[in-house]
């Protein structure tokens, strides 16, 4: 199948390094960060992981649950595990799926074969509370992902929903805000009392915050 912006994610079964899940179940009422890696005890993904823990505040402010997933057992994960907490000096919570077998890989199309026919390529899945796929980013396994983005991305979806705007290049918390095209003048002047900013009547800026 092909994962496509808006469409719910399909749903799986797994060993993780925190026990069995379900994972729209394991979902529940949050977002999801769901990322997958190459392989256990590589450098990159060590790096990864442990950033991922240090920002768990983060995450947990956003009510994003974080889930990683690499083509290794259980068993492999948690010796892992102790070598992420000894180099990034971190303690690592959240559950890593094991799929030695790649079944969840190749549903979500993380197996790349012109990288590796076996190990995952660095996927990024932002899923809503109600299982919609809302994001992706593909990294190949030599970079590792930029988590300021990550953070800055779920941050704009989660304004451009509550807030019912789009959000300019390099938005970040406390920018200008983008009325929606589709939203004509006498209802953008409703929804937003405290006037906006005409550049091109379709591209019109409103400070959110001033609401």
């Amino acid at each position: 199948m092909t994962l496509l912006l808006g469409n719910t994610v399909p749903d799986f079964t797994a060993e993780t390094t925190t026990g069995p899940i379900s994972f729209h179940d394991w979902i529940g009422d949050d977002w999801a960060f769901f990322f997958s890696h190459p392989a256990d005890f590589t450098p990159v993904c060590t790096t990864e992981m442990g950033r991922t823990s240090q920002l768990s505040d983060q995450f947990t402010r956003r009510g994003v649950k974080p889930i990683g997933l690499s083509t290794d057992t259980v068993e492999e994960h948690l010796k892992w595990i102790d070598d992420v907490n000894e180099t990034q000096n971190t303690t690592l919570r959240f559950p890593i799926v094991a799929d030695p077998d790649l079944a969840i890989s190749k549903l979500y199309e993380m197996i790349h074969p012109a990288q590796s026919e076996t190990a995952a390529v660095r996927a990024v899945f932002i899923i809503d509370s109600a299982k919609t796929l809302r994001l992706t980013m593909t990294y190949p396994m030599t970079v590792g992902r930029n988590f300021d983005e990550i953070l800055r991305v779920i941050d704009a979806l989660q304004t451009a929903d509550a807030q019912g705007v789009s959000l300019p290049a390099d938005w970040r918390p406390g920018d200008l805000a983008i009325i929606p095209p589709s939203l004509s003048q006498a209802d953008a002047q409703a929804k937003f009392p405290q006037g906006f900013n005409t550049i091109r009547p379709y591209l019109r800026t409103v400070d959110i915050t001033a609401a």
